[in-house]
């Protein structure tokens, strides 16, 4: 599994770990019914504590992207896609806020930020 840990980041590293698993969830490079590594695996692979890595998994869980099944491991759930577009949502008014802030503080008027927005979302 390709987790990046940064250790500049504002995220705690559960936070972190938590996130790309989603992404990589959302985006279908991780399918229902795969396996996840074991918590003490991953903790080995990233060099972390297995304690933060057992606050992901717990996290992921709640959250309804994996389920564990003891003795056997945690799996990625099948996908409740109302769930996943909230997901989806969200991490896009993260990047909008931020978008906005800095077009606020360029001097970037809310016209020119809808254009700008319009332009790129039509490029892809």
């Amino acid at each position: 599994m390709n987790i990046i840990i940064s250790n500049s980041s504002d995220k705690p590293i559960y936070e972190q770990i938590t996130s790309q698993i989603k992404q990589m969830i959302i985006s279908g490079d991780l399918q229902p019914g795969d396996q996840l590594p074991s918590m003490r695996m991953l903790a080995k692979e990233l060099r972390i504590s297995v304690i933060t890595t057992k606050r992901a998994y717990e996290d992921l869980e709640r959250d309804g992207f994996i389920y564990t099944i003891v003795g056997k491991g945690s799996f990625v759930a099948d996908k409740n896609m109302e769930f996943v577009r909230e997901e989806q949502l969200r991490i896009v008014e993260e990047h909008l806020s931020k978008a906005v802030e800095g077009a606020k503080a360029g001097g970037i008027s809310l016209e020119e930020l809808q254009d700008i927005i319009r332009m790129i979302y039509e490029e892809e």
